[in-house]
């Protein structure tokens, strides 16, 4: 275990994307810490788990104070709650851009969406479905790895933000 490596993912850590993420990241030898509302604390020693609701200040600074105390440091931050904002771009405000992420995603199989809507939805992608928790994985490890790339939005989104 690297444990000067250290991966952080609110609610949807002890669920579908936060939870496929903290997998691969311990596959790859990162120590983890997650979060959620409601998480059990991890047999595997590499994952720390804090309870928390990550809109909550409060929460955010445990976290952050839990991986310095643990691990002097952290090298990667992801933050996997899910932000939409149903209005144009030019109408959005100074709160609205604090929540833009660097990685902006399409439709994704995950328990938030009934299975019975995938069809539907998939048609809204150009790629023609929507997309699997593994197409986030990849695309957070490229981030991780690509050291030359920075400042980037990466879209995976099958399609959608290139239109029709």
């Amino acid at each position: 275990m690297r444990s000067r490596r250290y991966r952080c993912g609110p609610d949807g850590a002890s669920r579908g994307i936060g939870a496929g993420l903290t997998k691969a990241y311990r596959e790859r030898g990162f120590a983890v810490i997650v979060t959620a509302r409601s998480i059990e604390p991890s047999e595997d020693a590499g994952i720390v788990a804090v309870e928390g609701d990550i809109a909550d200040a409060d929460t955010a600074q445990r976290i952050v104070d839990t991986a310095i105390e643990r691990f002097g440091r952290i090298d990667t931050l992801i933050n996997n709650a899910g932000v939409y904002i149903g209005k144009p771009f030019t109408d959005y405000t100074v709160e609205d851009l604090n929540a833009l992420i660097a990685v902006n995603l399409g439709v994704i199989k995950t328990p938030t969406h009934d299975e019975s809507s995938y069809a539907g939805l998939g048609a809204l992608h150009p790629v023609g479905r929507v997309g699997e928790i593994e197409d986030v994985v990849g695309g957070v490890l490229y981030l991780e790895t690509a050291s030359f790339v920075t400042g980037e939005v990466l879209r995976i989104d099958g399609g959608q933000s290139a239109g029709h």
